[in-house]
């Protein structure tokens, strides 16, 4: 019996994902692909190691103990190739603590992590959810390496002494609209609803003051929320309209009926990532993963 570790490799997400289409997507893959290597190694195994339900696919026996095989494979290979880079003097290696915002998280690091563990075996990557100014005196007192902030691109920004700033990516301001309301065409049409406010200082709430200017009028704001999913639950039910920026929208599922819309003038919100610099800052372990965050930002399919 011959056994393809790259289908043990998809069993295994699929097992991890919940389903063949969750798996397809955490693997930047179609669902037809995943199903197609799955049957094939099937073949190999001789028996069946999907049952395929309405509710989606599920792991037999025979699945569940590949599954944990493949799972031990994959933690040799992530110890081989830390193994290797410590053998590599010029490759990054060591701890990097990396702050930023949920959407940020959800849409950005948690595939990059995946993706950190085969380009920077050498690294080992905390992430935590932070914001606000405690976040960057942490980033200036050593308990955070690197911050990944939002902005609106037209929000002037200082970044603080001793620290720099690197633009990462540049993302469009939607307009998110109720059940049932009809969808804006045109900037006018944003006038007279009410509106769900962010917290004061974030991005969301630069942009919909910035808004408010440009439409030369004051915007009713009737809720504040600190959170873009409790945005989207208000909005989903009628609470309001709101502006997210469109990673916000990408990384959730928006409620039935909830309409995102794109619209000439509502601007970009700006993802940078700020990192002490001084004559040791930045290390090239946080060199690497500014780079690695990148390729994996140019990577989403925005716009």
């Amino acid at each position: 019996m011959d056994l393809s570790a790259h289908r043990l490799a998809l069993l295994l997400a699929v097992h991890r994902a919940g389903g063949i289409v969750a798996a397809a997507q955490a693997q930047h893959l179609t669902p037809s692909a995943v199903s197609q290597q799955i049957k094939l190694l099937e073949k190999e195994a001789g028996t069946r190691l999907l049952d395929r339900t309405p509710r989606g696919a599920v792991l037999t026996d025979a699945g569940r103990l590949l599954s944990e095989s493949a799972e031990r494979i994959e933690l040799e290979l992530v110890a081989a190739r830390r193994s290797l880079a410590e053998m590599d003097p010029d490759a990054p290696s060591g701890h990097v603590h990396v702050g930023t915002i949920a959407t940020v998280i959800r849409a950005l690091l948690v595939p990059l992590l995946v993706r950190a563990e085969q380009d920077l075996p050498g690294l080992t990557i905390t992430v935590e959810e932070t914001e606000g100014a405690s976040a960057l005196t942490r980033l200036r007192n050593g308990e955070l390496d690197l911050l990944l902030l939002e902005r609106d691109a037209t929000a002037p920004v200082r970044p603080a002494r001793g620290t720099a700033d690197v633009p990462v990516l540049d993302e469009s301001w939607l307009v998110v609209s109720p059940p049932g309301q009809a969808a804006p065409g045109a900037l006018g049409d944003l006038v007279r609803p009410a509106w769900i406010d962010l917290a004061p200082g974030t991005a969301g709430a630069d942009a919909l003051e910035r808004l408010s200017r440009q439409l030369g009028t004051s915007l009713s704001r009737r809720h504040i929320a600190y959170d873009y999913d409790v945005v989207l639950a208000m909005v989903s039910a009628g609470l309001g309209w709101a502006l997210l920026p469109e990673l916000a929208v990408l990384s959730a599922t928006l409620p039935d009926g909830v309409s995102a819309t794109r619209l000439p003038g509502l601007g970009t919100r700006q993802l940078i990532a700020r990192h002490r610099a001084s004559r040791r800052d930045p290390s090239p372990a946080v060199r690497a993963l500014v780079d690695l965050v990148h390729a994996e930002a140019a990577a989403l399919e925005l716009g």
